[in-house]
């Protein structure tokens, strides 16, 4: 349960991000679609998946973590849902542009997962269900897909929040699926496993979280309300005039074409 929450709450902040970033618009809408990436996929995709992995567990063997491969499986995380956000946000409308940027971050997102389940060192050996894996990754590209989407289309409170619970059941669901397609099977001779405990991780994961959450979340109620924004935006469009000469732009104010 805990793990769900933390990814709704991700994905919540995200889409707050996205939806500013939709409003603002131009160069700076950059800096709210980095702030979304990192909430999305630092807090509600792999946070929740670090938190799920501590309820993980196999009799008589002790678990420990690769730390630099936890912290990149991180990196991977924010990284791939940054540019799944950049990608469909550049292609506005264009269902090509949704499609690839859910692709390349739900096969992203997919390669986390692994990593991480690779980072785990036990007295035991690991395989997988192939086809459970490809479940997996099919169910990391469609949920991909329809969180990108959310950032694209939601926007308003109930809206965003029920996006969120969607987001976060979608997210749960690709990790557990994942999760099922693992098995281990001891080895005869118990032997120390080199790493660190999952115990060692947790300080610094809820010192980090609260930091960034506090800070984006600040960054969203210090800014600019929706209704601000959307007087502003219609203002500047007076100012223009309407003009239907004016070549269609993206988010970021490049032309498209």
């Amino acid at each position: 349960m805990t793990a769900y929450i933390m990814s709704s709450v991700g994905s919540m902040l995200g889409l707050l991000l996205t939806s500013r970033a939709r409003l603002i618009g131009g160069r700076e809408a950059k800096w709210w679609l980095i702030g979304a990436a990192l909430a999305i996929g630092g807090t509600g995709i792999w946070t929740m998946h670090f938190i799920a992995m501590l309820g993980f567990s196999v009799d008589g063997l002790a678990i420990r973590y690769d730390v630099p491969l936890t912290a990149a499986s991180a990196l991977v995380a924010v990284v791939v849902v940054g540019m799944g956000l950049f990608l469909a946000s550049h292609g506005g409308d264009r269902p090509a542009y949704l499609l690839g940027g859910g692709v390349l971050t739900g096969i992203g997102v997919a390669a986390m997962h692994y990593m991480g389940m690779a980072a785990l060192n036990m007295s035991g050996h690991v395989s997988y269900d192939p086809v459970v894996v490809t479940l997996s990754v099919l169910i990391a590209v469609a949920a991909a897909t329809v969180a990108l989407w959310f950032t694209l289309r939601v926007s308003g409170a109930l809206r965003i929040g029920g996006a969120a619970l969607v987001m976060g059941v979608a997210v749960s669901g690709m990790h557990y699926t994942g999760m099922f397609s693992m098995s281990v099977a001891s080895h005869e001779e118990m032997t120390a496993v080199p790493g660190a405990r999952a115990i060692d991780f947790l300080l610094p994961l809820i010192v980090g979280i609260s930091v960034i959450t506090v800070g984006l979340l600040l960054t969203v109620i210090l800014s600019p309300s929706e209704k601000e924004l959307r007087s502003e935006a219609a203002y500047r469009e007076r100012l223009r005039g309407g003009d239907e000469g004016a070549p269609e732009v993206d988010l970021f104010g490049t032309p498209r074409g």
